[in-house]
């Protein structure tokens, strides 16, 4: 499955228009199935919500990092595959925090971190249009501007002096020392483990 994977490095705000079909070839001129990484804060507007259960709230966010992921190998769109393949990219997202010694539980389709309570570090929702099947994700870097009643963490507030019970020196350390090799981390392995289902379909004796 060919998925092309671009990061923007302008920081620009998620308001959940990013969400609509062919965003990524109407913005950045990519064709078929896609992954476009950004920095940037999230506010979204009541006109582009997509979940009945998010009416009414807000869902915003200072500094996150955004995932949105478009797929076109389905005519006509699968909603139940969009959320199927959702879950699979939490899921492998929650495996890259883990090798990082970073703990966490997966309550459907978000992730929440552990300390001092539970604490919510993303937001995430997949819809379809006619002919494409579509996936955002929001990791937050940090808890600022996140709403006032929810309680939020960052990736860039997980240090070792938070998360590590075995690191006993005076000075925290971020765990996550690099943003750009943890987005390739994730994208690459979410890219490989749809690809391996290909193979595996190409093998299989049917019944």
């Amino acid at each position: 499955m060919l998925i092309t994977h671009k990061h923007i490095n302008e920081n620009f705000e998620y308001d959940g228009s990013q969400i609509e079909g062919s965003w990524a070839f109407k913005s950045f001129g990519i064709k078929g199935s896609s992954i476009v990484t950004w920095i940037g804060s999230m506010n979204i507007s009541s006109e582009n919500l997509k979940d009945f259960e998010d009416i009414g709230l807000e869902i915003k966010s200072n500094n996150m990092l955004h995932f949105i992921i478009e797929h076109f190998d389905q005519q006509p769109a699968n909603l139940r595959i969009a959320y199927m393949r959702q879950r699979i990219f939490v899921m492998i997202l929650k495996e890259e925090l883990a090798k990082k010694g970073i703990g966490s539980i997966r309550k459907g389709d978000d992730i929440y971190i552990d300390f001092n309570g539970l604490k919510k570090l993303t937001v995430s929702i997949a819809t379809v249009s006619p002919s494409t099947m579509k996936i955002h994700c929001g990791i937050n870097l940090t808890s600022v501007g996140t709403p006032d009643d929810v309680d939020t963490i960052g990736l860039f507030e997980l240090t070792t002096s938070n998360i590590s019970t075995t690191d006993v020196s005076s000075t925290a350390h971020p765990i996550i020392d690099s943003i750009d090799y943890f987005i390739s981390d994730v994208v690459n392995n979410y890219i490989n483990e749809l690809n391996d289902i290909e193979l595996d379909i190409s093998k299989t004796k049917l019944l």
